[in-house]
């Protein structure tokens, strides 16, 4: 039975009472983003694997806050679904996904830095550092611009690179978000 204090809860808040697990991913992302910047002449099969497991992780965040929102939740799940579906499929072939992701690598950035831009965006009310997710968003949209131009070979070092500086920022936006959910959760 709910109570009227529980009735009386922002979605805002509902998502305020988990801070902790945005401080659980964000150090899992920077751990994956620290374990694909170590490649230096990386396997193929692992890379697949953590751009898999990558892809995974954010499709469930993805429905996570899907599940929490008022407003907008096809976005969520749509973006979820999509991102699972790819990491489904990533694990069950990671040599051609690595392949894949390198000829597809600006047209990926694209769509996360967009993505990105659009969720600072919405936040902008209640996220005094929405800038940092605009910032981001806006860097992975040159990053797609200048990848785009790259030969295959260069894709797969560069894949790998910006796989890692992907998971990196949003390990770190994950972070910040926890803590900005803990001082929520606080006032």
């Amino acid at each position: 039975m709910a109570t009227t204090q529980d009735a009386a809860l922002t979605p805002l808040d509902a998502i305020a009472r988990y801070w902790w697990a945005f401080i659980v991913t964000g150090a899992m992302w920077v751990l994956i983003a620290l374990v694909i910047l170590q490649f230096d002449q990386a396997s193929i099969t692992t890379v697949g694997v953590l751009i898999g497991i990558m892809l995974i992780l954010s499709g469930f965040q993805n429905i996570a806050l899907g599940m929490i929102v008022d407003s907008l939740k096809w976005v969520w799940w749509l973006f979820g679904i999509l991102l699972l579906v790819g990491g489904v499929i990533a694990l069950m072939t990671p040599e051609n996904t690595f392949a894949a992701l390198a000829d597809i690598l600006g047209f990926v950035f694209l769509i996360i830095g967009v993505f990105w831009t659009i969720d600072a965006f919405m936040g902008r009310g209640v996220n005094p550092l929405w800038g940092l997710g605009l910032f981001a968003g806006i860097l992975m949209i040159i990053l797609a611009f200048w990848t785009g131009g790259q030969f295959f070979i260069e894709k797969s070092y560069l894949l790998l690179v910006f796989a890692g500086i992907w998971a990196l920022m949003h390990g770190v936006g994950d972070m910040v978000r926890a803590f900005q959910l803990k001082h929520i959760k606080d006032v």
